[in-house]
């Protein structure tokens, strides 16, 4: 018997999971990690609890199921992408808590670099939009603001990473400072067509290669987790940002595959092959994986706010108690009487780019209520979806014959029934909620022999059903044209 381990260090969350050679989920366990907002558009989090939490549930998943760390062939990481630590080269400690993707603070220093003309130069070269999502631009603001840091950056003493690299180097003690072509694509330092560094944007931003992880495939030997943390050694085999993970999970390996993450936010990938495409139409071009020789490319689009947005509902306005309910709360009226929520917390996303745009309600009457405004939070996360994958058709001049859809979210009845009806395309939903998990442990068991290739993976891989459209095409488009029109961009429809 065969056991992969899959780390999974999410955002609001870190999960360790354990598959079987059959692909089966045999457990999990999971510790949630802390949010804190020191001001408005902030967000940061704790490394060492990053780190304790995510090891301590693995500890814990391999008693759980009484497997020893010896008996476990491979482990695989998969992580939140763009979310940036610093730490000290001796002491392992982080010298501020970790910037989150989420965060804006670096927003004015993004608009500084477009306005100097710059955007075309640096998508032509990272497949990104300068954006204050990227962790480049994190990193300059650690430097500038935190104390002792540029001097210990020049003196080497001073580490970058995202979470890959922070757990590696971690697990390793020390002795891996890597990360993978899935996370370093997001940065905006990483060259997606020499698939390396790029030397004249670490000379913009005064960066050396000291202070950076080495790059290496997705499915490579990325050393052991030392035995001080689970009692035996056990070899890192891939590391995947958590996005292009799901879209390997997906079994999405063939050009214009397309998959879409409901989590925190909503993420949608498609596979474009093996060359790198630069998007007109606002999408970000992703290095999807990298396995020995071959590399995959993807377009994305990401938006900010998806189950983040109901658990505002939840949390602030406290109009529902569990995201369980939405479903039958949405369900219970036929329509949003006209409301539409746009969930615009951290700016809109692709394909849009309006950073500076704030969350609204509009279209509200006294007929409004609370099942129409959580109908409409609903809503407003297809529509998001629809905006990111009409670009997406566009760019490919083709139409996404169907989309493969993962995450919590995804469990949601009514949501995935108007994604369909808006999209007016069949949405398959995967046969496992953790698809995320499972592209990296797939990714680990075959670089470790545990399956030969990917066609023996689409033997293990179960569907969970599909959702067909069932609203009039008519309707549709008047629903979406609605939806333009309240984001200011019904020019565009």
């Amino acid at each position: 018997m065969a056991y992969i381990l899959a780390m999974d260090s999410g955002t609001t969350s870190v999960r360790a999971l354990m598959f079987n050679e059959k692909g089966e989920i045999l457990g999990m366990c999971q510790k949630e990690i802390h949010q804190t907002y020191p001001q408005a558009g902030w967000v940061e989090e704790d490394p060492l609890e990053i780190r304790d939490n995510q090891f301590a549930v693995c500890k814990e998943l391999l008693e759980k199921l009484d497997i020893t760390a010896a008996e476990v062939t491979a482990l695989g990481i998969t992580n939140q992408r763009e979310t940036l630590i610093a730490w000290d080269k001796d002491t392992g400690l982080p010298i501020y808590p970790a910037i989150v993707w989420q965060c804006r603070r670096t927003e004015t220093l993004c608009e500084e670099i477009k306005e100097r003309g710059l955007q075309s130069w640096f998508q032509s070269r990272t497949g990104l939009i300068p954006d204050a999502y990227f962790s480049a631009t994190k990193i300059q603001w650690i430097l500038q603001n935190v104390e002792g840091a540029r001097q210990m950056a020049r003196e080497g003493q001073l580490l970058f990473g995202t979470i890959d690299t922070w757990l590696l180097w971690n697990a390793t003690k020390g002795r891996t400072y890597a990360t993978d072509y899935s996370n370093a694509c997001r940065t905006m330092l990483f060259n997606i067509t020499t698939l390396d560094w790029d030397e004249e944007i670490l000379h913009f931003f005064s960066l050396d290669r000291r202070n950076l992880p080495a790059v290496r495939p997705s499915g490579s030997d990325f050393g052991v987790m030392d035995a001080s943390w689970l009692g035996t050694e056990v070899p890192i085999r891939s590391v995947l940002g958590d996005q292009q993970s799901a879209l390997f999970g997906q079994l999405c390996f063939d050009r214009s595959q397309a998959k879409c993450t409901y989590g925190t936010g909503a993420f949608i990938l498609s596979n474009i092959g093996d060359k790198p495409l630069l998007s007109r139409s606002g999408l970000l071009t992703t290095v999807a994986w990298g396995m020995g020789d071959e590399v995959n490319y993807a377009f994305e689009g990401s938006i900010f706010m998806a189950g983040a947005s109901v658990q505002w509902l939840r949390d602030q306005l406290q109009l529902i108690s569990s995201a369980a309910e939405t479903d039958a709360i949405a369900s219970s009226v036929p329509d949003t009487a006209g409301v539409y929520f746009i969930t615009s917390f951290q700016g809109l996303g692709a394909p849009w780019w309006d950073n500076g745009r704030r969350a609204s309600i509009i279209g509200m009457t006294r007929k409004a209520n609370r099942a129409h405004i959580v109908r409409a939070c609903l809503e407003s996360v297809a529509f998001r979806v629809k905006d990111v994958v009409s670009a997406m058709e566009r760019e490919m001049g083709m139409p996404c014959a169907s989309l493969r859809v993962d995450g919590g979210m995804s469990a949601n009845n009514f949501l995935m029934q108007f994604q369909a009806d808006i999209l007016q395309t069949p949405v398959h939903r995967s046969g496992s909620q953790e698809a995320t998990a499972m592209g990296t442990a797939f990714m680990a068991g075959l670089i470790s022999g545990v399956w030969k290739d990917r066609d023996e993976l689409r033997s293990l891989v179960r569907s969970g059903g599909h959702v067909y459209p069932a609203m009039d095409a008519k309707e549709a488009t008047a629903l979406y044209s609605g939806w333009l029109e309240a984001i200011g961009h019904g020019e565009k429809k």
